[in-house]
């Protein structure tokens, strides 16, 4: 029998969808997510060098638009959002402490700064148990090109206590870097001499976020009497 035409058809049901929406996340874990995000991100300043190659100049010292340049460095990590900043002295402590200015900072003296890097990453991480930091972004003292702007990039990728992130430049890893707080016990236990946390890095590259930060800044090393020209 034809259909007749002064009828509206018959309504379809729609077609139910094979694709389920997300369920929300529970109360429980979205205040966890905040909590960790908004985690403050410490500066950890590593200032305890000695300057070998500068005929044993401490480089915290060396002076940087008229004063020393210890203050550069924590002035940087303070605008590129970190706090609170940690600062390891080691070479010539007292007279940083003397004639630099550092307060507001936390300042860890690390009586092993001969040993390298190693010693001071181990002593800076160990200073902010129990500060409640999420993650700890490391600068060091002696690389004045790189500036708040490359910190502050490095410090927004932190997500949570298992943030691992360095800044890069044309694509290659350098300072800052940022470890989540649940990477200390075990950057703490594998930085030797002047590797600093370079084992733990290797061994969780695949987790590394890289940011490059080569059009904001230079990241260039004070370690030769050449290379004091770059603070004049």
């Amino acid at each position: 029998m034809p259909a007749d035409p002064s009828r509206p058809p018959a309504a379809v049901p729609p077609e139910r969808s094979a694709c389920r929406a997300a369920p929300a996340p529970s109360p429980a874990s979205a205040v966890a997510s905040a909590v960790a995000f908004a985690a403050p991100v410490a500066g950890l300043l590593l200032a305890a060098g000695g300057g070998r190659r500068l005929g044993g100049r401490p480089k915290a010292l060396l002076p940087y638009r008229g004063r020393p340049l210890v203050e550069n460095a924590v002035r940087v990590l303070r605008e590129g959002g970190c706090g609170p900043v940690h600062v390891v002295l080691g070479a010539s402590a007292a007279d940083v402490r003397e004639r630099a200015d550092l307060s507001g900072c936390v300042v860890v003296d690390n009586p092993d700064w001969a040993e390298g890097m190693g010693s001071s990453l181990r002593a800076g991480l160990a200073s902010l148990a129990g500060t409640g930091a999420g993650a700890a972004l490391v600068s060091l003292v002696d690389q004045p090109g790189i500036g708040a702007e490359a910190v502050a990039r490095v410090r927004r990728a932190y997500r949570s206590p298992a943030t691992l992130a360095a800044a890069s430049y044309g694509g290659e890893r350098g300072h800052p870097v940022l470890f989540g707080a649940d990477r200390w016990a075990d950057i703490a236990a594998t930085a030797e001499g002047d590797r600093g946390a370079r084992v733990h890095l290797v061994r969780h590259a695949a987790e590394l976020v890289l940011v490059e930060c080569g059009d904001v800044a230079e990241a260039y090393d004070i370690d030769t009497p050449a290379d004091l020209a770059r603070l004049a």
